[in-house]
């Protein structure tokens, strides 16, 4: 599902005569297989957030190879790679990222929008992910009249509206107490056992990365380890 290959990013610092290049990631290898949950754990600086933004095509990597699906994305235009993140990916962020003048509703139906679905069919697929999610009866509340742990389930909700194959979490938990992080960690377990979904989950969480199948550690910019949960 998730090829690396040699992956390294650097990013330029100051003008042309005194530019600075600091390595962030260092020929970084690693695959997520189809129907995995990986979790990737490092502390604030060790390059996991560049990580995930070139696997979500926001930056282009320095060298090395992305492979998605089957498709080599780090060769992809900015267009090329929005186009594939549609029908490819799904995120989950940690603040949640909902619309707040939009219903739960209107959050969960806007990726169909931008596929360009017709009314009909996007009016029961919204309605089928809200009772999958198990906030069938929320439909009309806006983000703000929902609690932290419904916000996320419906962000979850929009990531899943359009089945991709591999959604990507970045500290799904982060804003969430313990009880409500218990649930909606259950509930990814549940989702992936049910759907088959593929997720690579960033956390610097203990507790998030023993729930995945595999976690994957970085450090300074490099892999230090690559094994199965306990």
């Amino acid at each position: 599902m998730l090829d690396i290959k040699q992956l390294h990013h650097e990013f330029i610092l100051g003008k042309k005569k005194q530019q600075t290049r600091i390595s962030v990631l260092k020929d970084i290898s690693f695959q997520v297989k189809k129907g995995e949950v990986v979790t990737l754990v490092g502390k604030s600086g060790s390059g996991k957030s560049t990580l995930l933004n070139l696997i979500s095509g926001f930056i282009h990597p320095t060298r090395g190879e992305i492979w998605i699906n089957g498709s080599e994305v780090s060769t992809f235009t900015e267009k090329q790679f929005a186009n594939f993140r549609l029908k490819h990916m799904g995120f989950i962020f940690q603040n949640f990222q909902l619309i707040p003048s939009m219903t739960a509703f209107q959050n969960i139906e806007l990726p169909l929008i931008l596929k360009g679905e017709n009314e009909n069919k996007r009016k029961q697929m919204t309605l089928d992910m809200l009772e999958k999610v198990g906030l069938k009866e929320f439909g009309d509340y806006y983000p703000s009249e929902l609690s932290g742990g419904q916000q996320q389930r419906i962000s979850i909700a929009r990531a899943l509206i359009l089945e991709p194959p591999l959604i990507l979490a970045d500290e799904p938990t982060g804003s969430l107490d313990s009880e409500t992080e218990a649930s909606l960690l259950e509930f990814i377990q549940q989702l992936n056992e049910d759907l088959g979904i593929t997720f690579l989950i960033i956390t610097h969480d203990e507790v998030v990365a023993r729930t995945g199948h595999r976690t994957i550690a970085i450090r300074d910019g490099r892999l230090v380890e690559s094994g199965v949960s306990q």
